[in-house]
This record gives structure tokens, sequence and C-alpha cells, in this order.
């Protein structure tokens, strides 16, 4: 007997996060990578740092030398192609630097065609700094110019602007603050919002400003929801999404994954983006 030839299905979309990892698989470019999956693309790695982390919080970060962050993005883009991309963990001015100059060499974000979302993580869930002080400065001035969308919490709202939203009517203040520095669109994520019965995040272009509700779930297993909502963003922008409908996607995605998060270890459990797979498909 002859072995069954393989199907050789055609390639899915690609993705590429630049980002760190999570010892404990809840956040960083893990999450992304599940995110990816779930959403029916590609994902590649370009890994900044290595955190030691779990439920309970990072107790260490090693930064990747600059120019093997750099050599990453360029071994994938040179190779496979990238559909859109998206950042994580940026510590420190000299990672953004080379980060910046790789993307431009391959068409991400700034002028060229592919679509390049900054998520510009600041700090661990527990409040571990995540990024050098100068870090700050070259993400406002040089990252976000060149972003097709930036996706702040509001804590880093605070760090990046000195703007401590507390209230829906915060949110345009906010994100019209974070778009002075030049992307294209800004979302605000309103997830650590207080007291507010619902999630509602602002989608904004300079002009119009778009608010995105859903309900919000009483669970403390929230790890790597921002992580996933901005990795489903770029899911669908490389599948092609513009980005309004590419955000709604996103929305729609973090919002089950919440609502399908557990426990894990002695701390915060991740969100959960294993509803999207079918027990009975394997």
């Amino acid at each position: 007997m002859h072995p069954t030839e393989p199907a050789d299905d055609p390639a899915p979309p690609t993705a590429l996060t630049i980002a760190g990892s999570d010892s404990g698989g809840s956040a960083g470019m893990h999450a992304d990578l599940r995110a990816f999956f779930s959403c029916g693309v590609h994902g590649m790695t370009a890994v900044t740092a290595v955190t030691v982390q779990n439920t309970v919080g990072v107790s260490g970060l090693v930064e990747i030398p600059p120019e093997t962050v750099a050599a990453q993005i360029d071994a994938v883009a040179g190779d496979i192609g990238v559909g859109a991309a998206k950042t994580g963990v940026l510590a420190s001015a000299a990672t953004i630097e080379a980060v910046l100059e790789a993307c431009d060499r391959h068409g991400i974000g700034g002028g060229g065609p592919t679509p390049f979302v900054v998520d510009p993580v600041a700090a661990s869930r527990s409040g571990e700094p995540l990024l050098r002080a100068d870090a700050l400065d070259a993400l406002r001035h040089e990252a976000f110019p060149r972003a097709t969308l930036v996706t702040p919490n509001l804590d880093e709202v605070r760090l990046l602007t000195g703007i401590d939203a507390r209230t829906r009517s915060d949110l345009l203040d906010a994100a019209k603050a974070v778009h002075d520095f030049g992307p294209r669109w800004v979302l605000i994520k309103s997830g650590h919002l207080p007291d507010d019965p619902e999630c509602v995040d602002l989608l904004f272009d300079g002009t119009e400003a778009v608010p995105l509700s859903a309900p919000r779930y009483a669970t403390a297993h929230t790890h790597g929801a921002g992580d996933v909502f901005a990795s489903a963003i770029t899911a669908a922008l490389a599948k092609g999404a513009a980005m309004p409908e590419a955000v709604r996607m996103g929305k729609r995605f973090v919002t089950r994954s919440v609502e399908h998060a557990y426990p894990l270890g002695a701390g915060i459990g991740p969100v959960s983006t294993f509803w999207r797979i079918s027990p009975r498909s394997i």
C-alpha cells in the first residue's frame, strides 16, 4: 500500500507578535498565539523578553538583545511574509528602535501596507513595571506615529498621558490625548473602569468616536485579556477586515474569552480561547 498523500491545504493568513514570554502561559506571546490560532491565523513570534511569571505575579524579566529581536522579524517577514503585526512588551528604547527599523524594512506600519497594532504593555496585572523609563518616550514619539492602531488600557493611558480616566465620559479625552501622538486609530480599553456594569471601549480615528459595549462578567480571572483583545484584532486585520470591523470582531472574541475564563494556580487565571475549539473536532 502507498501512504496517503497529504491534503496540502492552502496557507492561512499570517500574523506576527513582537512580545515577551509568560512562563505561566496566560499572557504575552502565549496568549497572542492562542488567539491567532483560534481566529484562523498562522502565528509567528519575535521574542522581546523572557519573564519569570505565574498567576501571582512577575518575579523576573530578561531582555532579548535588540539585534536578536530585529533578526527574528527579518527572518519571518523575509521568508513567510506578515499579514499583520502586533507588539506586546518592548522593554527598552533600544528594543523599540530595533523593532521599528525592522518593521520599516518590511513595510509593517508607517507608510507600509501591513497593519501594525501597538499594544503599549507597560506593567503586569499585579503592578510590576515591564518598561524602562526611556521606553515610554520611545513609544509615544517613535512607535505611536507608525502605528495603524494603538490599544492602551486605562493604566497605560495614565502613564502615557497623565489622564486618569474614571468614567465613560473621560474616555474621549483619553483617546484624543493618545491620538495626538500620531497613530491612525486609537482603541481605549476600559476593562479597568471602576463601577461600570458594562465594558465599554472607545475606538477613535481623530474625528469619529465609536463606543463598543459588552457585558462585564463577575470573574477575577482576566489575565491576558488585553493581549487576547489586541491579538484578535490583529488576526482580523491579517484576514483583510477594515479597522472598525476588526475591532468589533476582537471585542466579540475577548468578551467570549472572559466569559469562559478559568481558575489556575494561586492567583489570577487566564481568559480562555478554548471556547472556539469543539471537543468533538478531535
